[in-house]
């Protein structure tokens, strides 16, 4: 719809068009601002340039065939959609079904986010990505983007093996051995978990330390990871593939002497140093240190070389906000390495901060200091949490009280949309048990009273709403959306009786659209629509 009136004026007018949504529902359906573009050329007041495009706009057969209205007021131009252009895309639409608002595209994605170490669960910080991550990559699918989501193991290093140590004392602990544990070594009871899985699995454990704690660091792992999937799964987030660090060190020599030829990379104090300072970095980074153990960032090198030579058009990394300093030296190397490093768009997702009854959300015992995301997720639903953490822009501070998504009203936005899309099927039950679909579907909605003319128009612009998501990297456009959608479609059903009235068939299938734009919408977020309460 949005693509259709824009492109018949722009070619009219021959400059580019920009249509926003007027405050006032009865200005019209669009507003547009070219006026005020034109006056420096024009060389006239843009309440006289408008008044002459609205007199030229009137007179042309398009605007004749899609706009009931069109004036000028203070500059500005506003149009007003016919209602039979209106009811011919609800006919395009409802036939389209679930295809409906979907985009064709020649272009490819690669997304990466959670990339969690699997040195313990998912906490509450590690869910806003994920969700975000699982929303946009659905949504590059729909709008036809060929879309890949991974996520990066970090199955080796230091951490893999303070993860085996802290599970090694754990274990010594329990066998009535005093043992000292260093300050970053792991805690909370999964690391007892941990070791009495060991235990079970190994029995009683014999050699060299070194050794036991390599050999658990893997072990725990490999649980760990299992135990990631598993949440990810039970959080509705669909990954691709799993990609092992350990899988890509094997490539890291090969990587490294291209950075060399391509003078990416320098001796100095007995370390390896990437110069990323030649490429907008605060200062070159330690890719190897004097003791020939890689930092972390040399591994993330050897990756996005693996990731760039999949050749997709464009790479997203969704990482938390602490990453801010990353960004610079992984681009710098992907300079050295030969590849475009604007092709990859990197994302930071900001903290979350939980609250129940309006006290912070109490911490899990299993995790340590850390919200889990299981405990929350038992809590309030996928739903309820899906829909709350993409809400809000990703980088943006989130904050939620966890009492208010349990609740069964309109204060629970979820609830809300789900109530309204509920309602619509209930009303549809209804007339199904006396008529057909048929005699709804070639119903006409012209002359309809106009708030539900308003209510058609924004069911009819889901399109725009997700390719402007999609643009910006806003899914809480998708959100607003269907809170908005939903809440007109209330106000609708509370002030039109629709069932048994000579109006039935229209509003039915007025009805049946803001249900298609609502089922569409909630998908994308990884929601399955409600149609019973």
């Amino acid at each position: 719809m949005h693509r259709r009136v824009k492109g018949v004026l722009e070619h009219l007018l021959e400059v580019p068009i920009v249509l926003e949504h007027p405050k006032d529902k009865s200005l019209g359906h669009y507003a547009s601002v070219v006026a005020f573009s034109l006056a420096k050329t024009r060389r006239k007041a843009p309440k006289v340039i408008a008044l002459d495009l609205v007199e030229f706009l009137r007179q042309q057969p398009e605007c004749i065939e899609l706009f009931s209205e069109i004036n000028a007021l203070n500059g500005y131009i506003n149009f007003t959609l016919k209602d039979m252009f209106l009811d011919r895309l609800c006919n395009e639409a409802l036939a389209l079904g679930r295809d409906f608002a979907k985009g064709t595209s020649n272009q490819t994605l690669y997304v990466e986010f959670v990339s969690a170490n699997p040195t313990g669960p998912l906490h509450i910080g590690h869910a806003r990505g994920a969700i975000f991550g699982d929303s946009l990559c659905r949504l590059g699918r729909f709008l036809g983007l060929k879309t890949h989501a991974e996520y990066y193991v970090n199955d080796m290093g230091a951490q893999i093996r303070m993860l085996g140590l802290s599970v090694y004392l754990t274990l010594q602990k329990m066998q009535g051995v005093a043992v000292h544990y260093p300050e970053n070594a792991y805690k909370g009871t999964y690391i007892v978990e941990l070791a009495q899985r060991a235990l079970e699995h190994f029995g009683m454990l014999e050699g060299e330390e070194d050794t036991l704690v390599t050999q658990l660091g893997n072990f725990a792992k490999d649980l760990m990871l299992r135990e990631i999937q598993e949440s990810l799964v039970d959080l509705g987030v669909h990954m691709d593939a799993y990609v092992s660090e350990k899988a890509m060190f094997e490539a890291q020599e090969v990587v490294f002497d291209r950075l060399q030829k391509a003078g990416g990379v320098y001796e100095n104090e007995g370390k390896m140093w990437l110069a990323s300072s030649r490429y907008g970095d605060e200062k070159d980074r330690v890719l190897k240190k004097s003791d020939s153990s890689f930092t972390y960032i040399a591994g993330d090198i050897t990756y996005h070389d693996y990731k760039f030579q999949q050749n997709y058009d464009h790479y997203i990394n969704i990482f938390g906000a602490d990453h801010h300093g990353y960004v610079a030296r992984v681009r710098a190397a992907l300079e050295f390495l030969g590849y475009e490093s604007k092709r990859l768009e990197v994302l930071l997702a900001q903290m979350v901060a939980l609250l129940q009854h309006g006290k912070p959300y109490k911490m899990s015992k299993r995790a340590g200091n850390f919200v889990l995301l299981r405990d929350v997720l038992q809590d309030i639903g996928r739903d309820a949490l899906r829909f709350v953490f993409l809400s809000k822009k990703l980088d943006t501070h989130l904050e939620f009280d966890v009492a208010s998504l349990q609740n069964q009203d309109s204060t629970n936005p979820i609830f809300y949309i789900h109530y309204a899309n509920a309602r619509i099927h209930t009303l549809l039950g209804k007339f199904l048990q006396k008529g057909d679909v048929q005699a709804i579907l070639t119903s006409t909605l012209e002359n309809l009273p106009s708030q539900a003319t308003h209510l058609l128009f924004s069911a009819l612009n889901l399109p725009k709403v997700l390719s402007s998501a999609f643009a910006d990297r806003e899914l809480q456009k998708i959100c607003e959306y269907l809170k908005n959608l939903a809440g007109d479609f209330h106000s609708f059903y509370n002030a039109h009786r629709i069932l048994d009235t000579p109006e039935e068939l229209r509003y039915l299938k007025l009805c049946q659209m803001v249900s298609l734009s609502l089922t569409i919408g909630l998908d994308i977020l990884g929601i399955e629509a409600k149609k019973k309460m």
